[in-house]
């Protein structure tokens, strides 16, 4: 069993729901990214626009303020791959300069229609992501048929328009959006069928970490997520999910040793 790649997640903004104002400094996140390579992130994702449910939006100046001078710092001080995200063209314009590597869009290259503009001009690696609705109404009434058939749909969809644009396969990782208008049973499923996203090919991306649907199995404070977190990460090199975008790398590094130690004995 190959173990997958863990993506520590570094916030730069003020208002995320996990560690909103934790890190909203050059400083700050520089420090937050040692320790998520101390810990063993195989990825750093740095974000400067909070995404969770009812977000308000911000500008792309505000946005690029938060983050370039944070990437800069962070990639003088280390070579681990960096991703940026954000779903406006210009910010990941600069941050690919500023030293990123990949692209992490979470509208699927849907929200800016610069972005393909920069996909097709660059060799960046592209993070693909299903959301029913945006951030400030996604959670009001998500309704699926077939959660899981239907993000199949979606990616379906998605890899044939980036192929009529000559972007390859080879360059697209699949996010299904976990909490991204999903109740709890559309994110319990999406995890127990995570390998069938595995069909088109594509590296799989789970983003679970310390989010809503937790609370509502385990009755945790968003601060107390971070076992699940690690539980479902193990339960998930299982279905061959390639990433894990986590906040704790500690954790789920650990979870993953016990994983691999389990599989490769005797």
């Amino acid at each position: 069993m190959v173990m997958p790649k863990i993506m520590g997640i570094v916030n730069i903004t003020p208002d995320s729901f996990s560690d909103g104002g934790q890190f909203d400094s050059e400083a700050s996140a520089c420090m937050q990214a040692e320790a998520l390579v101390v810990s063993g992130a195989d990825i750093l994702d740095i974000g400067g626009e909070s995404t969770r449910p009812f977000a308000e939006p911000v500008s792309v100046e505000e946005e690029l303020e938060r983050v370039i001078p944070a990437i800069r710092s962070i990639r003088e001080k280390f070579s681990i791959p960096l991703s940026i995200d954000t779903s406006k063209a210009e910010v990941a314009r600069q941050a690919l300069a500023a030293g990123v590597d990949i692209i992490n869009d979470i509208s699927a290259l849907r929200k800016d229609p610069a972005m393909i503009h920069l996909v097709r001009e660059s060799t960046a690696p592209v993070i693909i992501m299903h959301m029913q609705g945006t951030p400030g109404d996604m959670q009001l009434k998500p309704q699926y048929d077939d959660v899981v058939a239907e993000i199949c749909d979606f990616f379906e969809e998605r890899l044939n328009w980036l192929d009529k644009k000559n972007v390859h396969h080879s360059r697209i990782t699949l996010d299904p959006g976990i909490g991204f208008g999903k109740s709890l049973a559309h994110n319990l499923s999406i995890i127990k069928h995570l390998s069938v996203f595995k069909k088109f090919g594509c590296p799989v991306l789970l983003g679970h970490s310390r989010k809503r649907f937790i609370e509502d199995i385990t009755a945790l404070p968003v601060e107390e997520r971070d076992l699940p977190t690690a539980v479902l990460s193990a339960l998930a090199c299982g279905s061959g999910v390639d990433i894990l975008r986590v906040h704790d790398v500690a954790s789920t590094r650990t979870a993953l040793q016990m994983v691999e130690a389990v599989a490769t004995a005797a």
